[in-house]
């Protein structure tokens, strides 16, 4: 295969990009180009790509670190977002955020190692005008730890609806004061550029991110960012606890029991 001039690689890197509705990542761009020319000097390559939103300003756009996009794919509909939310066939009914409550707090607990107990609560069910998380978990020490640490509570928020990341957010962002750790969780087909900005705003407020597929039976949760451990307000552990506590006594003895 012949080996491709400045232009050329320019040109092949925004027909590439073109191809991605949601953009392309920087490394997952120089690596399709590389294979797609191996003659070419890789080093160009790399150089010509990194640039492109520089170079070319009118052509391509970088809306989030690492993201090229096309700018008709910037100010125009997010239609293909719209479309992975429609229900899996075979599944009964439509996919409903509390339809993964249950998996992704056994997966906080069995996989991340998060929570040592989980409950699903989600809905308005804690009177509130900051809302009730989605997921809620402790993580405590047992009776045969030898060393005893303070219990830490995480809390999480799960949407099914890839449009929801800033709402997302700030709901998690409320959490955090009562919750020691606190977890977002939103559906692989969040659109490249939000998923980059809501991970962004997650590491700046130590927030979890984890992506997962809008599948009942295999969520196949993964993990963007682990989420860090801070000090929650003592007042608003309390007020949630009591809260939680006539809500649903259940949940609050096997969390705080």
């Amino acid at each position: 295969m012949a080996k491709l001039g400045i232009h050329e690689i320019r040109k092949a890197a925004i027909t590439e990009i073109g191809k991605h509705s949601g953009g392309v990542r920087f490394a997952e761009l120089v690596k399709v180009l590389q294979f797609n020319y191996p003659d070419t000097n890789p080093n160009t390559i790399y150089t010509q790509v990194s640039t492109l939103h520089k170079d070319l300003p009118t052509e391509v756009v970088k809306p989030s670190r690492g993201l090229f996009q096309l700018p008709t794919k910037v100010i125009g509909p997010a239609a293909d977002s719209v479309a992975d939310v429609t229900p899996n066939p075979g599944l009964p009914g439509p996919l409903l955020e509390k339809d993964f409550y249950e998996s992704f707090g056994n997966w906080l607990k069995d996989e991340l190692d998060e929570v040592t107990h989980v409950v699903p609560l989600g809905g308005a069910g804690i009177k509130g005008k900051w809302g009730t998380p989605d997921v809620i978990g402790v993580y405590k020490s047992s009776a045969r730890d030898i060393f005893k640490f303070p219990t830490e509570i995480i809390a999480a928020e799960v949407k099914t609806d890839p449009q929801q990341p800033v709402v997302a957010f700030g709901q998690a962002v409320a959490y955090r004061l009562f919750s020691h750790r606190v977890y977002i969780a939103m559906p692989t087909s969040l659109m490249e550029e939000d998923a980059s900005r809501l991970e962004s705003l997650c590491m700046l407020f130590g927030i979890g991110l984890v992506l997962f597929t809008l599948s009942r039976d295999h969520p196949n949760y993964t993990i963007r960012l682990r989420a860090q451990t801070h000090a929650p307000d003592a007042f608003y552990i309390n007020l949630f606890a009591e809260r939680l506590y006539l809500h649903n006594r259940a949940a609050f003895e096997k969390l705080f029991g």
